[in-house]
């Protein structure tokens, strides 16, 4: 018999975002956010920044204080300063403190991976995310996750299961080559239910004439938006943006095309 957590986890959206980096695709995030919160004011939803760039605080307007890696960094810390701890209660600690990373804003929460200090692999970072993203699917309507750049966080099966893929290209030949191999690796690895791809910063929209998108439906094709590189310019977040803006427009459609939004 399945609890009311299990049927509160099936009941969850958990929208993943992905594509080369400089696609647009935290911008498409924040405004994906944006969107949520202004449609379902009712609904639990949370962005987590998933990608060590960090850029979805800045784009939502968020300060961050506390990250995820921050905490698992107190949670390793605490075994190799000496104190005996059995691994389940490693666990149930590192559970119960990822919620001292969220940060509450209106209408929305955040949550940030961070950036480990060393360089190199983030794989313990990301098999820690692996873990909270199934946490949070428990409790919260709506995750939105901006993933990182490129195909690293698919290939590790840190995203195994999402409902909702959006694929962010740009009108390069290489985003549109890095969405092709995001789509064939999630189709090994990722239990998605639904998949597409949004267009994002084209110079002019008869470029998607000459976009080889092959059989990966197109949600959205969003011109390169002149409202948010002055919202980028005045340092203001999003939100700020107007409803007509072409990346909000954009959004917009691809959330109806892909079932998140209705009519």
């Amino acid at each position: 018999m399945k609890d009311d957590s299990e049927d509160a986890a099936e009941n969850t959206k958990i929208i993943a975002v992905a594509g080369k980096g400089g696609v647009g695709k935290t911008s498409l995030a924040a405004v994906i956010v944006k969107l949520l919160a202004q449609s379902f004011p009712d609904k639990r939803i949370i962005a987590i920044d998933a990608d060590p760039a960090v850029g979805l605080s800045t784009a939502l307007g968020i300060e961050v204080v506390t990250t995820l890696d921050d905490i698992r960094k107190e949670v390793v810390a605490s075994v190799e300063n000496g104190e005996t701890k059995e691994a389940v209660d490693l666990l149930g600690e590192a559970q119960y403190r990822i919620y001292d990373a969220i940060a509450e804003s209106s209408g929305f929460s955040f949550m940030a991976i961070g950036r480990p200090e060393a360089s190199g692999c983030y794989c313990s970072i990301n098999s820690y995310l692996k873990e909270v993203i199934r946490i949070l699917s428990k409790n919260f309507d709506y995750v939105v996750i901006d993933g990182e750049a490129g195909i690293e966080q698919v290939n590790r099966r840190v995203m195994e299961k999402v409902t909702h893929l959006l694929l962010v290209t740009d009108a390069s030949k290489k985003g549109v080559q890095v969405i092709h191999s995001i789509r064939k690796v999630a189709d090994e690895l990722v239990m998605y239910d639904r998949i597409g791809a949004v267009a994002n910063r084209l110079p002019d929209l008869s470029v998607k004439d000459y976009m080889e998108m092959g059989d990966i439906t197109v949600l959205a094709y969003i011109a390169d938006d002149r409202n948010l590189a002055a919202c980028d310019l005045a340092g203001e977040n999003v939100l700020y943006l107007p409803d007509d803006s072409e990346i909000v427009r954009g959004a917009r459609e691809a959330l109806k095309n892909i079932e998140i939004l209705k009519d």
